[in-house]
């Protein structure tokens, strides 16, 4: 198992370099910013989601090649993955948390097709989260030939992806 996201990494990888160092520089009450290991840090944050589909992706075409039999004759006939769609929520880890902002990611096999943006669901119905994935899935059948998303991936809402999400100005209120 993976180590815990750093909250505090993961915010200040969302900030461009200099506010990054202004906020947590040596002059600062955190001062946890460190020349050697931070840039890279960020860089990882700031591209956690594909690096992890990408490695999902990588782990299932290795996993899915047959071992070869050594008496036996092996050759492969390539399969055409059908497009599939990916639903994103953005929750708090309890089941009946709140729906914080949902995205969906159309892919065949390791290409990534289209991505619809992010949208936030605060004072959403379930009634009206439910109609809005219909009205994404009636689109995403007409264009690729999808009936259903794939089991959905739940995310942090402090990974959500919007730029104008309100939890932003929130946390950096708090880290400044």
């Amino acid at each position: 198992m993976g180590r815990p996201i750093n909250k505090l990494c993961l915010e200040c990888s969302k900030l461009s370099q200099k506010e990054a160092i202004s906020l947590h520089g040596p002059e600062t009450t955190t001062a946890c910013w460190n020349p050697k290991t931070c840039p890279r840090k960020r860089s990882h944050y700031r591209h956690r989601r594909e690096n992890n589909e990408k490695q999902r992706a990588h782990y299932r075409d290795r996993n899915s090649k047959p071992a070869p039999a050594e008496t036996t004759e092996t050759f492969s006939i390539p399969v055409q993955a059908p497009p599939v769609a990916l639903l994103y929520l953005y929750k708090e880890k309890p089941k009946d948390a709140h729906l914080h902002a949902m995205a969906v990611s159309v892919w065949q096999g390791s290409e990534k097709l289209a991505e619809i943006e992010a949208v936030h669901c605060m004072g959403m119905t379930n009634t009206q989260v439910n109609r809005y994935l219909k009205e994404v899935l009636r689109v995403l059948r007409e264009r690729y030939g999808i009936t259903e998303f794939e089991p959905p991936i739940r995310m942090e809402p402090s990974e959500c992806e919007i730029v104008d999400c309100p939890l932003k100005d929130k946390r950096h209120v708090q880290t400044a």
